[in-house]
Parts: structure tokens; C-alpha cells; sequence
């Protein structure tokens, strides 16, 4: 099997990590079994990616629409959040992973966000890779929430509309300071985005697989990144006899 180059690997990688429910499905299991495996590969994954050299992981956790599920579900997955976070304390702290949230955070119970407030203040010197999580998350009111801290802005004098640019707007969304995804990862088969970093996936290559995510293993993300590496990203532009030109 060829090796992943390290010459050209993805600076961040972003993950919808679907398909825990239909893998439980599947397998005659209760949904919350699929979470639960779930879990487990994402654990793999951020190891993995550390391992790899890679800067920054984005992995889609728990979008806002996910509020929408049965109350039961929903209430299981925040204690299995706060029960992973705070297991992972050591892992991030002695691998160097720095750990941060993205999304509506305030909308997330008290205790999932205690635990996000801790291992945000005993992370926040790491150096390592960044590890964030999409948590109450929706690239639309990302969008939205930037143009109104924009709009505020000019309201009170601290900014004039015909300096907003696109770095104005990178600068007030939740992954401010962070490079754009290089790789967009979807198990399950699904061809969508799923309101997840709307923005920042402009010029993202999109990697899709029919593997669902609680049978994704590593060996899966290596051959996501190999077919990354085989990709001639042009941003745009069209390349002629060797030669960049204008689009």
C-alpha cells in the first residue's frame, strides 16, 4: 500500500462523522450503542491525526439540528460528552493537543460546558495539534452571528462597511485563526455538507465513503489521505503546459 507522504499532508482535516444510528440499525442495537462506538473512533482518530503530523482536527459533533431528536437521545449524548471530555483531560494535556470548541456552546447543558471551560483553560498552552469540536453547531448561524458582531461594529463607529472584507468576516467566525479545512471527510455515503463550516469549506476536497462512522477505521483515514495527496488543487486557477494562469 502506498505510504502517506509527509510532504503533503493535509494542514486540517474536518469530519462528519456520520452514521451511528443506521450502523446500529443494522446490527439490531439500540441507537445510543452506535453513539457509543461512535465515540470510540473518534478517540482513534484524534490519535491518529496527532500521530500523522496533522495541525488542526475538526470533528462535526453535535449539530444544532441534532436538538430536533428524540429528548432521549439527545440527553444520552450530552452525558456521553461530558463523560468523554472529561476522560480525555490527560490524553490532550500530555499529547500537546490543544483543545477547542466551536459552535452555540451556551446552549449546551451546564455541565457539558464546565467540562468544556476546563479543558479549555488546562489546554490552552499546548502546542500540539488542535482538536476542535462542532458542538451545538451550525455554519448558517456562524454566518449570521459574525454579520451581526460586524453590524455592531459599524453601528457604534468602530468599523466602516467598505473596509469589510473576507478576512474581516474569517475573523469573527467561530474558527477565527484557524487554516480553512485542506480535506472534508463524510462516512455514511451521504453527498451533503450538512450545514457544517459553510464558509471555510470553499476550496476544501471532499472525500466521501459509504463506510459507516462506527466502522471507520484508520486504515480508512489513511486511504482518505492518500487520495487527497493524488489531488492537483488548483484554488481557482487552471494550469497550462506547467503554468498557472488566471481562471
Amino acid at each position: 500500500m502506498t505510504e502517506i507522504s509527509k510532504e503533503n499532508l493535509p494542514r486540517h482535516i474536518a469530519v462528519i462523522m456520520d452514521g451511528n444510528g443506521r450502523w446500529a440499525k443494522k446490527k439490531l442495537l439500540n441507537r445510543i450503542n452506535g453513539h457509543r462506538k461512535g465515540i470510540d473512533v473518534a478517540r482513534d482518530t484524534v490519535t491518529h491525526c496527532r500521530e500523522l503530523g496533522i495541525e488542526c482536527l475538526t470533528l462535526y459533533t453535535f449539530s444544532r439540528e441534532n436538538w430536533n431528536r428524540p429528548v432521549h437521545e439527545v440527553e444520552m449524548l450530552m452525558k456521553f460528552l461530558e463523560i468523554h471530555l472529561k476522560s480525555e483531560e490527560k490524553n490532550l494535556v500530555e499529547n500537546n493537543i490543544r483543545f477547542r470548541p466551536i459552535g452555540n456552546i451556551e446552549e449546551l447543558p451546564k455541565g457539558v460546558r464546565n467540562v468544556i471551560a476546563d479543558l479549555i483553560a488546562k489546554t490552552a498552552n499546548n502546542t500540539g495539534m488542535v482538536l476542535q469540536l462542532a458542538l451545538s453547531y451550525s455554519g448558517r448561524e456562524e454566518i449570521t452571528r459574525a454579520a451581526r458582531v460586524m453590524a455592531k461594529l459599524v453601528s457604534e463607529g468602530g468599523l466602516r462597511p467598505e473596509d469589510i472584507t473576507e478576512e474581516t468576516v474569517q475573523a469573527n467566525l467561530y474558527t477565527a485563526g484557524m487554516p480553512d479545512p485542506d480535506l472534508l471527510i463524510r462516512t455514511s455515503g451521504e453527498n451533503r455538507i450538512s450545514n457544517f463550516l459553510l464558509w471555510q469549506l470553499a476550496y476544501t476536497e471532499i472525500y466521501i465513503t459509504d463506510v459507516l462512522w462506527p466502522d471507520f477505521t484508520m486504515g480508512h483515514l489513511d486511504e482518505a489521505i492518500r487520495d487527497y495527496q493524488k489531488r492537483d488543487r488548483r484554488f481557482g486557477l487552471v494550469k497550462e503546459k506547467g503554468v498557472g494562469a488566471a481562471r
